[in-house]
This record gives C-alpha cells, sequence and structure tokens, in this order.
C-alpha cells in the first residue's frame, strides 16, 4: 500500500500561504474585470519564497523587471508591426540582451533584467499577428503581474511571516564558527596531515558561507523585522570575515615553512601560540587583545639561524597581529548586529562595503547565454512564420522563457528535460481544469475548493529543494495553460494545441542548449582560473589601495566556493591541488596589494621590475601560454634582503616572503643576494 505524502510544518505553510495569495489575486482581478486573471494566479505564486524578506525584494524587482519589458513591448511592436520577421528579432535579441545584463549580476537585484526580457517575449510574441492590441495586452499584463506581486506580498508579510534573521545569522555565525576552527586546527595540531584535513574542510565551508552571506544579504533591507536596520553592519562583516581568510591562510604556510626549515616549529613559537588562546573567545576583554598581539609582534625579534628563518618570523608575527586586530573587528560587529536586532541605535559606518561587487562574474558564459536565447527564440519564430502555426506565439515565448530561466547553470539540459517531463505530466491536470472544474464551478468559493488539493500539493513540494524543479514545472503546465486562455470559451483542441506549442518551444530551447549553450565542470573551472590570473596581473600592473586586497579575497573567496563542485570529485588529488593552488593565489593577491602599498619603502626600480615580471607571468596563463618565472626568484630574495637590512618594514617583509612561498614553495631556504 502505497504511503501517503508527509509535509513538515514549514512545507504546509508556505504552500498554504502561497495559494491564499494567489487565490487572493485571481478573486481581486476577476472583479476588476481583467482579461486573464489566472496571470495574477500564476505571479503571486512566482514570487513566494518561504522568508518575508525574500518575497518582498523578488516583488519589487520583479514588478520593475514587468514595467521595463511592457515600456519595450511599447516600443518594438508599432514601430515594426509591419514585418513579423523584423518584430520577433528585435523581442528576441531584447530577451537575450536583458539575459546578459541578468547574469552580470548574481543578487537578487538580477529579477529586473530577467523579467525585462522575458515579459516583453510574453507579452510581446502574441502581439506580431495582431498588433493593434497591443496598447491594452501590455497595460492588462502588467496589471495581472501587479496585482500578483501586491497579493504575494501582502500575505506572506502579514501571516505568520518568517524573518531572514535566523537563517542569515546561522550562515554568519557558522562563517565566523568555521574560521575559529580553521585557527584552533592549525594551533592544536600544526601542519601534520590530520589538521590539513579538517583545515581543507573549514577552507572550503568558510569560502562558501561567505558567498551565502553576501547572497542572502540583498534581501536584509526588505526584512520584516529589526534585522534591516542592521544591513550595514552586516556587509561591513562579510567583508572582514572575507579579509581574515588570506591571513589565516597565510599563517598556516608560515608554520608548514618554518617546521620545513628548522626541523619543526621554533619552541617560543609554540609556546606563545599555546599561551595565548583566549582571544578567540567572543568575551576577552580589550586587555587581552592587546597582550596577545604584543606577545604575538615579539615574536619577530626571536632567534634565527639564517635570514630566511628571520623573515619567516617577522612574516608570522605579522599576520598573527593581523589576525587578532581582524577577529576583534568580526566581534565588535557581531556586537553591534545584536545591538541592532534588539532595536537599539547602530553605529554609522564610514567605510563603504563592497558587497556584491567582489563576486566572479563570467561575462563570456553570460554572452554565450545570451546567444543562445536569441538563436532559440529565432529558430522558433521561423518556424513559426515559415508554417504560419496559429499557436507559433506560445512556442516562441516558452523559448524564451526556458532560455532564461536555467542561463546560470554549466549544463542546463538535464534540469530542462526533467522540467519538459513534468509539463508533460501536467497536461492531463490542465485539460481537466480548463474543461472540467472551471466550466461546472458556479463561484469563487467552489473554484477555490475544486482547484485546492493540487495546488497545496504542489506548493508543499515546492518547498522542498529536492522536488522544486519537477513541482514548479508541474505547476507552470497548470497555471500557464489557465493563463494563457479565455477559460469561458476554452475547447480541447486550443488547450492541446496551447500545451504541444509550450512543449515544442521547451524542446526548442534544450536542443539549441545542448549544442551552443551547455559546457563541461572543467571548462567553467579553467574559466574561473584565468579569471584570477587576470585579476593578479591587474594588481600587479597598477598600484592599489586596502580595498583591493579585501575585494581581491571577497572574489576569490567565490570562486573557491565555485570552484569546489566542479573539481573532479572522484579525484581526491586534483581537488586538494586545486585546493592548494586557489588559496596560493588568494595569499598571492594580497601580498601584490601590500607591496603596491609599501612602495615608498622598498627600491623603486627594483620592485618595479618585479611588479612587470609578475604581470607578464599571468598574462601568459591567461594566454595560454605559461612562461617561466625562475627570474623571479632572484629578484624577490634581494629585495627582501635589503628589506631585512635596512627599514623595509614588517609589511613589506611579510608581502615578499609570501611571495616567494606562494611562488616558489620548494625553493631553497637560503636568499640569493
Amino acid at each position: 500500500m502505497m504511503a501517503l505524502p508527509r509535509f513538515s510544518r514549514q512545507e504546509l505553510l508556505f504552500s498554504l500561504k502561497s495559494f491564499t495569495a494567489a487565490m487572493l489575486a485571481l478573486y481581486v482581478a476577476s472583479r476588476a474585470g481583467l482579461p486573464r486573471p489566472f496571470w495574477a494566479f500564476m505571479t503571486a505564486y512566482i514570487v513566494a519564497h518561504p522568508l518575508a524578506g525574500n518575497v518582498r525584494s523578488k516583488a519589487l524587482y520583479r514588478f520593475g523587471g514587468t514595467l521595463l519589458g511592457c515600456a519595450a513591448t511599447v516600443v518594438l511592436v508599432p514601430s515594426l508591426s509591419a514585418s513579423p520577421e523584423l518584430l520577433s528579432l528585435a523581442l528576441a535579441l531584447w530577451t537575450g540582451i536583458c539575459l546578459y545584463c541578468s547574469m552580470l549580476d548574481r543578487s537578487a537585484r538580477s529579477y529586473v533584467f530577467m523579467l525585462a526580457g522575458y515579459s516583453a517575449a510574453i507579452i510581446g510574441f502574441p502581439l506580431v499577428e495582431a498588433p493593434a492590441a497591443m496598447f491594452d495586452t501590455a497595460v492588462a499584463r502588467v496589471e495581472e503581474i501587479g496585482l500578483g506581486i501586491l497579493c504575494a506580498t501582502l500575505v506572506h508579510s502579514i501571516v505568520l511571516p518568517q524573518g531572514l534573521g535566523p537563517s542569515l545569522l546561522g550562515v554568519m555565525d557558522r562563517a565566523l564558527g568555521d574560521a575559529r576552527r580553521w585557527l584552533g586546527d592549525l594551533l592544536g595540531d600544526g601542519p601534520g596531515d590530520a589538521g590539513s584535513e579538517r583545515i581543507a574542510a573549514d577552507r572550503q565551508r568558510l569560502a562558501l558561507e561567505i558567498t551565502q552571506l553576501r547572497l542572502l544579504s540583498t534581501h536584509v533591507p526588505f526584512d520584516t523585522g529589526n534585522l534591516r536596520w542592521t544591513a550595514g553592519a552586516i556587509r561591513t562583516m562579510q567583508d572582514r570575515i572575507a579579509a581574515l581568510t588570506p591571513t589565516l591562510s597565510a599563517v598556516e604556510d608560515r608554520l608548514e615553512a618554518l617546521a620545513a626549515t628548522t626541523g619543526a616549529v621554533p619552541d617560543d613559537i609554540a609556546s606563545a601560540l599555546a599561551r595565548h588562546t583566549g582571544w578567540l573567545d567572543p568575551q576577552a576583554p580589550g586587555a587581552a587583545m592587546e597582550e596577545t598581539r604584543a606577545a604575538f609582534l615579539a615574536l619577530a625579534d626571536g632567534p634565527a639561524a639564517s635570514p630566511w628563518t628571520r623573515a619567516l618570523r617577522v612574516d608570522l608575527a605579522t599576520r598573527l597581529d593581523e589576525l587578532v586586530a581582524g577577529w576583534r573587528a568580526c566581534m565588535a560587529l557581531r556586537g553591534d548586529i545584536d545591538v541592532g536586532l534588539a532595536g537599539g541605535a547602530m553605529p554609522p559606518r564610514r567605510t563603504a562595503a563592497l558587497g556584491q561587487r567582489v563576486l566572479h562574474l563570467d561575462r563570456g558564459l553570460a554572452l554565450r547565454s545570451a546567444i543562445t536565447a536569441v538563436l532559440a527564440t529565432c529558430t522558433c519564430c521561423a518556424f513559426w512564420i515559415a508554417t504560419a502555426w496559429p499557436s507559433g506565439s506560445a512556442a516562441a515565448m516558452s523559448t524564451a522563457v526556458f532560455c532564461s530561466f536555467f542561463a546560470t547553470m554549466d549544463n542546463p539540459v538535464p534540469a530542462m528535460h526533467k522540467f519538459i517531463v513534468a509539463l508533460l505530466w501536467s497536461l492531463p491536470v490542465s485539460v481537466f481544469c480548463v474543461l472540467a472544474v472551471i466550466p461546472l464551478a458556479r463561484d469563487f468559493g467552489m473554484l477555490a475548493l475544486c482547484i485546492a488539493p493540487f495546488f497545496v500539493v504542489v506548493g508543499c513540494y515546492m518547498a522542498r529543494p529536492a522536488s522544486s524543479l519537477a513541482a514548479m514545472g508541474m505547476f507552470f503546465g497548470v497555471a500557464g495553460t489557465l493563463a494563457l486562455h479565455d477559460t469561458a470559451n476554452a475547447d480541447l483542441v486550443s488547450v492541446i494545441t496551447s500545451n504541444l506549442a509550450l512543449f515544442v518551444g521547451a524542446l526548442v530551447a534544450a536542443r539549441v542548449t545542448a549544442l551552443v549553450r551547455s559546457v563541461g565542470s572543467d571548462w567553467s573551472a579553467r574559466r574561473i582560473r584565468r579569471a584570477t590570473w587576470r585579476d593578479l596581473a591587474e594588481l600587479a600592473t597598477r598600484p592599489q589601495d586596502a580595498s583591493a586586497r579585501d575585494a581581491y579575497a571577497g572574489r576569490m573567496l567565490d570562486r573557491i566556493s565555485l570552484l569546489a563542485p566542479r573539481t573532479a570529485p572522484g579525484d581526491g588529488k586534483e581537488a586538494q591541488a586545486t585546493a592548494r593552488q586557489t588559496q596560493s593565489e588568494l595569499r598571492m593577491g594580497a601580498d601584490i596589494v601590500a607591496l603596491q602599498q609599501q612602495r615608498r619603502r622598498l627600491p623603486a626600480e627594483p620592485l618595479n621590475r618585479l611588479l612587470t615580471e609578475l604581470a607578464r607571468v599571468f598574462h601568459a596563463q591567461v594566454a595560454g601560454t605559461p612562461a617561466s618565472h625562475a627570474l623571479l626568484l632572484p629578484q624577490i630574495d634581494r629585495l627582501l634582503l635589503d628589506a631585512l637590512d635596512g627599514d623595509g618594514g614588517r609589511p613589506a617583509i611579510a608581502a615578499l616572503v609570501g611571495l616567494r612561498r606562494n611562488l616558489f614553495p620548494t625553493a631553497p631556504t637560503g636568499l640569493h643576494p
């Protein structure tokens, strides 16, 4: 006997709120006499989310995108109505341009551009053969979609709203906990194999959590609780946690280098690290922090048998001091956030947060996705115009929407196929709803009771990540059919024909995507690595300020989180090698920025030669013709000896040591004069 599905309280609550909002939108749209009230119904589901802040931000951005798409339709349709071919091409190009722009913004704001693209397709393609109804249709779609957005926002914000706070603060505290564990593993186990395994896990989790924190924080200003008043502190916290990571990685590397150079971590360093651990406590007093910083800085003057050992000591002391200061800033920010959550006044932020500007963007992949959307839509339009297919507009519209929905995936085809299968399963339900349920429903209450079982169950499955894609396919199949038809006059032939058009459009999108757009994980990983080399070359080419270091660190952490699932999961050695290399590149960017900032304390001509050669090496890697960088070692060593003998300053020494370790990890321990 088949067991009935069991849903959690949160899944049921989300589904019931979504259905209530959708029925409210449907009722108001029907009473207002809008021509396609089920557009309002469908929109209320599309903007639904378990978190109220996400609903409100999606609602704002979606409505903005819909207005922009409507404006594009109003401009394009009258201008090109005499030529269906040119009008179809213009709508396809508009969809591609908007998709390109949306992929260059990985925050919730990307909804504006994506919706602008396929809203124009949804409104415009049905008007290719009937341009006279352009203005009335465009206004009606905006009214219906706006009504659905308004109803969803009201219901999810008023009825048992679920704030963003627990989710966002959970990610933030896990990130701080992983950073603390990373350092604790280093201090407890040193550079041993067991410790390295735990540290590697901490690295990847920390990178992923910082990226999640940046993406979640875009919804903070729309939250329904006091969390929205802490938006500035949360954005600053993201940057501070990201800035800790290259320092943590550098401390790990310098401890390994000291152990390899002297046979073991020197006793005074090991003793200082073991004694001074209280600063990791969030409640640690400021005096304890200052005492710890003084103890760590004193390690630079410890016994050293060679200039290289001395340089390593100076570097380690500098990094540990940065680490304590950075951790103290994070704890202070965490306290400020708690004050804001309790309703207290937040201290002003003098430094602008980096926000989503540091996230990795792949313009090449965005362009490829845009070209795919244009080609697929034009293919569908060409077939529609050549055959005079009555339902061709629905196929073209479906193609544009499908290409936009799945554009962010490396290989969208499997997900597209899964969605298409769900659409096929939805066909009998669509026919039943349009031809049996709606004609027999004598009033609105009876209609709600008849369609509630299907939409409530599907809504529960939409709340589950594992089944959300198939559930969305089922929902769009049924709700899309209701939205596309005049339900009072629909017949079996028109319903089946329009659904087949949706399937044809989806299949065209999947096939063109498979030919043009689908890429492997290794292809994406190589592009991410090349973007990193391009950034390193840029850092070496021109002077940088302090924000460049934090921006590069944030971008590299995002790339680490993107590389992790794309690195041969079955090959542990390759994954570890990639992880080590990305950590080295993360540290290298911080060291190059530090060298740029220390120009006045180092000989100008040798430093310029070093930075120029570094830029040449990274540009060659971007071009796919790696150049030898052996000449960099004597240049680094001479600058390092000058800094040790003169007044180079600890930051300059630390940066040069970092470059030597990152570029030449197996180089001899002796410095070449």
